[in-house]
């Protein structure tokens, strides 16, 4: 299978990083897509979208706990979202999207477009050190199943 990250159109890679652009902010709302920039979250959700998930418009603390539309899991596969920060806390926490092979896309005002980086990248950086865990969206529309 052709790696997702081959498969995302190029709007996508220019997608700036907008703090403000979060899951449920107003300025999404009027203003909807990666367009006008997105944080970490609205970009992985997006992402998903691109390939048929519908996650829920949830902030991280909210992902983390979510039982209804995600599930925990143990390991990675390609289109779980990776959720870290610099304790073990999930209120803030970034989240990426995982693209097989130890790559995770993600949008960060670190680099201020998306970047792909190895599980050692994030454990590199103190605001990212802690990966809390996986979770997948529940629908399988992108991996094939019916």
């Amino acid at each position: 299978m052709e790696s997702i990250l081959a498969r995302l159109p190029a709007a996508f890679w220019t997608t700036p990083y907008v703090g403000s652009r979060f899951p449920g902010a107003a300025a999404v709302r009027e203003l909807p897509g990666l367009g006008a920039g997105a944080n970490c979250q609205l970009f992985a959700y997006e992402v998903l979208r691109h390939f048929g998930l519908s996650p829920a418009p949830l902030r991280s603390s909210e992902l983390w706990d979510d039982t209804h539309s995600t599930v925990h899991v143990a390991e990675p596969e390609t289109l779980d979202l990776l959720l870290f920060n610099g304790s073990a806390a999930a209120y803030g926490a970034h989240v990426g999207v995982w693209a097989g092979d130890d790559a995770v896309l993600h949008l960060c005002a670190e680099v201020g477009r998306p970047a792909v980086w190895t599980l050692e990248d994030f454990a590199a950086r103190e605001r990212y050190r802690v990966l809390l865990g996986v979770k997948r969206v529940r629908g399988c529309a992108a991996r094939g199943c019916a």
